[in-house]
């Protein structure tokens, strides 16, 4: 499994353009083959900051999400509402089981 986990500075008043933005890649790409998940985040901590939280069965998987017409809109949105660089960081995962926490 791949996780991709990115993070954004958004300008402040365009808060409501943001979220229509984010709403409609995450749907999209809920939709496609191998997409386990695809969540975006408001940070508490940080103001103007969101978070990109997805998890893709395979490579493959990834390479087709990052070919698609909703990632190109996307991208091409972000221009006008990205306050700074974003970071973006990809995790390859070889196992996931829930985490036990005491007797739990």
């Amino acid at each position: 499994m791949l996780v991709i986990v990115g993070k954004m500075p958004v300008k402040p008043d365009r808060e409501a353009e943001v979220l229509a933005v984010t709403t409609r890649m995450a749907t999209a790409s809920r939709a496609e083959v191998g997409c386990i998940s695809y969540r975006f985040y408001s940070s508490l901590e940080e103001p103007n900051t969101i978070f990109a939280f997805e998890e893709w069965e395979s490579e493959e998987a990834l390479t087709f999400h990052f070919q698609t017409e909703h990632m190109k809109e996307f991208r091409q949105a972000l221009t006008e509402l990205v306050a700074g660089r974003g970071e973006i960081k990809r995790y390859e995962i070889q196992s996931v089981e829930p985490l036990r926490v005491g007797n739990r």
